[in-house]
This record gives structure tokens, C-alpha cells and sequence, in this order.
């Protein structure tokens, strides 16, 4: 007998990535099958499973993909096939997002299901806005001690309810078209014309649109600012406190805000930059280009030569944040510890991999100012190095080596890993880059230029040039791009995740 599946509806949060729940991540994460709206980004679909089946259910330009009807009857089929079901919700799947519905349906059919909560649009975007729907009366504001979320529109027209509530802050969601008689509603029940109101498109996300008036003003200033769906609507006393709570839209604190940046990096050395680059605002794409792979076991011989003869070195050179990952984890396969370094001295190149090694308990002898091979060699060199280990990826310039030997020193290079084309993300990136959504580029090394290109194509690149920038990380990955006609718009020379966001700010504020 075949058992039935099971459906998750999940609330996947106002539009933010980082703010689906724990708990829907992993339901995502899991599922064979994901149903999603149009307000499901990009970024929160790349948790699914490759091999998860992705079933577009949203409205887009006013046409419904499938009726609610449909959609049900389609949860049910898979459900009945034996599939794991996650079924994606913009903000919550119980306000207004039609989870009751979808979960009588489960039930009228026997299929077991669970409810998994989101981050209600309703509340997030007003906070992001700067705006509490709830606030004690002060200097600020007169206050507010309740709140209301209603529907901007009812099934059968693009009008509110025709008996509003009572709340001292009313939230409307999905009307904007309604605005006018939203409105005139209001006036009609006694609210003042003075009464702050503000609207807040794509809350929570890089994209995000604030517009603030009165009721005798907000359709104007609407209308001037060319604000469009999707949008929910605000009206208080408590729209007062944007002018002195604004955060996430402050150009002060989020000085790339309303930027789309690609991070070319690969998605294990990403996170910091990727962090550093949200934190400041912008909307980043991750195209990683280089995927961290295992050697085979074969592959190893010559690091694990040099860790049981490790007093054969004067120096160990790491090369990346990897290169320590992946040493350390040869040092646990061997049975090993840190006590085989204990007659070598350390250098580490750049900032990001003396951290790693910090970390670990080491604490490098020499971090070279440039990451530049020549340079870093001849820093050795004057430090009278002799037998030199180096640990890095299988793949890499000889311009070390070479440096090291010509200086009458010896030099090992011990492979600890593979870099390998990653181009999953490509096709989103190539889509962005054909309709002008993305701002910068940014190359760490030479390989995520030549890997990104291949990935992209030459052609698209070249065609869409004039919309986007272009930003690296030192002269050699500078090189790189000038030779495949992607020449920077700016260079950070420090192989740091810290200076790239500097460089971006700073060409921002120009």
C-alpha cells in the first residue's frame, strides 16, 4: 500500500532571505517537491535540493499560474505519490496567504501536514521602515496601543472591507491599487487628514521603497514617486518615528543599499565578504565559480611526506584560509597535531589566513604587507629562508617557487586541495546581467575571472558592459580582467574581504 506524503506549508518570510526560519530551511531543504509564490526569492530557492522539483503556483502581471483550486488539487497528487511537499509562502501561510484553504485541503484528503510560521510582512517591512506598530506615547508620537493588519482588497473588488477596524496603526497588505479608497474610507470614519501614512515596497529586501505623506497627501507623493505593487500601507501616528528610527534605508548605515553585487569567491571562503557587503546594504549574488574539492587519496603523498618530515623545513607558507582547513584535516587523517610545526616557522598570506591559523593556535612569524607571490618570496628570502614548505591548491602560479629557487632557496609544494569550476548560480546571474540588475562584479583571483567568463559567456559580458562595475582584489587578478577586456573600475591591494567593501563604499561615495 502506498502511504501518502506529507505537506509543509512555510511561511518563508517578508522577502529578506535570512529571515525564513530555521525550521523552514531545513522542511526546504528536505523536500522532494517545492511549491512557490512570486515573492519567493531567488536565494531562498537555491536551499532546496538539486533534485527537488520546483512548481511555480505565484501570480505574476496579473495572471494567476494556477487557481487555488488547482494548486490543492496538485498538493494532494504529489502528496498521494509518496513526496515530501514543502509549499513556500511569502510572510506567514496563515495571514492572507491562503494556508487555511491549502490545509483543509490536506485534511478533507487525509494527508498529514504541519504548519511552519513566518516572519509576517505585516510587521517586518514597518520595522524596516523604522516604523513600530505598536509604541508608549511620548515627545515622538501620541502613541499606539493596538494594531490591525487588513486586506488591502476583498475577493471581489480592489477595495477594503467595508468596516475597517478600530486599531490606532491599520496595516493593509496588496493595496495599492486600492490606495484612493482606502483613503476616502478612512476620512469617511472620522481619521484626521493630518494622519502620517507611509507605504513599503519590497520591505526587508535592497530594493526596498519607502513613501510617507498624510491621508490628504499620500496618494500625490505616491503617484509623484512612481511607486508600484507590492507594497502594504501603514497608517498612524506611529509613522512619525521613521524620521528618527530609519535604519535599514539610511544611507549612513547602509551606504551600498539598492546595490546588486556578484561575489565571485568561492561559497567557502564567501561568507565574511558576502557578510561585510549585506551588512552595508547591497544585495549580493553569490556566482562562486570555484567549488573547494578533496584530492584523491593518492594526491596527498606529498603533504603527508612533509607533515611526518616536517623538520625538514624551515618555513610552512599557507596560501588561504583552505589551505589551513584542509592541513588540519590531514593532521587529524595522520593522527597529528599542531606539535609537528613546533620546530617551523609560519608565514601566512593575507590577513583572512593569519586568522585561520590564529584560530588554531598558531600565530604567524611573517604576514606578508603583498599578496603577490614575487613579493611574498623575496619577504622570505630576507628572512633567510632555506627549505620552504608550501600548502596550497593543486592548481595555482609558480611565481613562488620559482622566486624562492632563484633566491638559492629550496621549495615543496604540497597540494591540500582542488579548485573546481562551480557555475550553479550562472544562469540567474546571466539573466541579471542581460536586464541590467547588477552593479558590480567582484574578482578575488585570477582564476574566479577566467572560471566566471566561461561560466557567463564572453558575449553576454561584453554586451552588457556599460551597465555593470568591475572590482578586484590585487594587480595580479587585476591583470587577469584587464587581459579579458573586463578592465576595473577599482582595485583593492590588500587581499582582504574588508578592503574590497572599502573600495566599493568609497567609488559609492564619489
Amino acid at each position: 500500500m502506498q502511504l501518502n506524503g506529507f505537506v509543509s506549508l512555510v511561511g518563508a518570510g517578508p522577502g529578506d532571505p535570512k529571515l525564513l526560519t530555521i525550521r523552514g530551511r531545513e522542511v526546504l531543504a528536505a523536500a522532494d517537491v517545492v511549491f512557490y509564490d512570486a515573492l519567493i526569492g531567488d536565494e531562498i530557492l537555491l536551499w532546496a535540493r538539486e533534485d527537488a522539483e520546483k512548481i511555480f503556483v505565484g501570480k505574476r502581471a496579473g495572471a494567476h499560474a494556477l487557481t487555488q483550486d488547482e494548486i490543492n488539487s496538485l498538493l494532494i497528487e504529489k502528496a498521494r505519490q509518496g513526496k515530501t511537499i514543502c509549499r513556500l509562502k511569502g510572510g506567514d501561510p496563515f495571514v492572507f496567504g491562503r494556508g487555511g484553504e491549502e490545509a483543509l485541503a490536506c485534511v478533507e484528503n487525509e494527508i498529514p501536514f504541519e504548519i511552519v510560521p513566518g516572519i509576517s510582512s505585516a510587521i517586518a517591512a514597518p520595522a524596516y521602515a523604522g516604523i513600530p506598530v505598536t509604541h508608549r506615547a511620548d515627545g515622538n508620537c501620541r502613541g499606539a496601543t493596538s494594531f490591525a493588519v487588513v486586506t488591502g482588497h476583498t475577493k471581489s473588488d480592489d477595495a477594503p472591507p467595508e468596516n475597517l477596524p478600530s486599531a490606532d496603526t491599520l496595516i493593509f497588505l496588496m493595496g495599492v491599487r486600492a490606495l484612493p479608497k482606502i483613503v476616502s474610507q478612512l476620512l469617511a470614519v472620522g481619521r484626521e487628514k493630518n494622519t502620517p501614512v507611509a507605504l513599503v515596497r519590497w520591505g526587508t529586501t535592497s530594493e526596498q521603497q519607502v513613501v510617507v505623506g498624510t491621508l490628504e497627501t499620500i496618494e500625490a507623493e505616491v503617484l509623484s514617486a512612481g511607486l508600484k505593487p507590492p507594497a502594504l500601507i501603514v497608517v498612524g501616528e506611529v509613522v512619525r518615528l521613521r524620521e528618527k528610527l530609519s535604519w535599514f534605508d539610511n544611507p549612513k548605515f547602509k551606504p551600498l543599499l539598492g546595490q546588486t553585487i556578484v561575489v565571485t569567491r568561492a561559497r567557502e571562503q564567501a561568507s565574511s565578504l558576502v557578510s561585510q557587503l549585506e551588512r552595508l546594504g547591497a544585495r549580493v549574488l553569490q556566482c562562486p565559480t570555484i567549488s573547494i574539492q578533496e584530492l584523491e587519496e593518492a594526491k596527498y603523498s606529498v603533504l603527508d611526506a612533509s607533515i611526518q618530515n616536517s623538520a625538514n623545513f624551515d618555513w610552512v607558507v599557507f596560501t588561504s584560509t583552505n589551505g589551513v582547513e584542509k592541513f588540519w584535516q590531514r593532521l587529524k587523517a595522520l593522527g597529528k597535531d599542531t606539535r609537528v610545526l613546533g620546530n617551523n616557522r609560519i608565514a601566512a598570506i593575507g590577513p583572512a589566513t593569519e586568522s585561520a591559523l590564529q584560530s588554531r593556535g598558531i600565530f604567524p612569524d611573517f604576514v606578508p604587507e603583498s599578496s603577490i607571490s614575487e613579493k611574498v618570496g623575496e619577504g622570505l628570502l630576507a628572512r633567510d629562508a632555506k627549505r620552504v614548505l608550501i600548502v596550497r591548491a593543486m592548481e595555482g602560479r609558480e611565481a613562488l617557487q620559482k622566486t624562492l629557487e632563484a633566491g638559492g632557496a629550496q621549495a615543496t609544494i604540497a597540494p591540500c586541495y582542488r579548485n573546481s569550476p562551480d557555475i550553479a548560480n550562472a544562469k540567474i546571474v546571466r539573466e541579471k546581467l542581460v536586464t541590467g540588475e547588477i552593479d558590480w562584479i567582484t574578482f578575488t583571483s585570477s582564476s574566479t575571472v577566467t572560471n566566471f567568463i566561461e561560466a557567463i559567456g564572453a558575449g553576454v559580458l561584453q554586451q552588457s558592459r556599460d551597465t555593470f562595475r568591475v572590482a578586484c582584489i590585487g594587480p595580479i587578478t587585476e591583470k587577469t580582467a584587464r587581459e579579458n577586456d573586463l578592465i576595473p573600475d577599482a582595485v583593492a591591494n590588500s587581499a582582504s574581504v574588508e578592503s574590497v567593501a572599502e573600495i566599493l563604499v568609497e567609488f559609492s561615495k564619489r
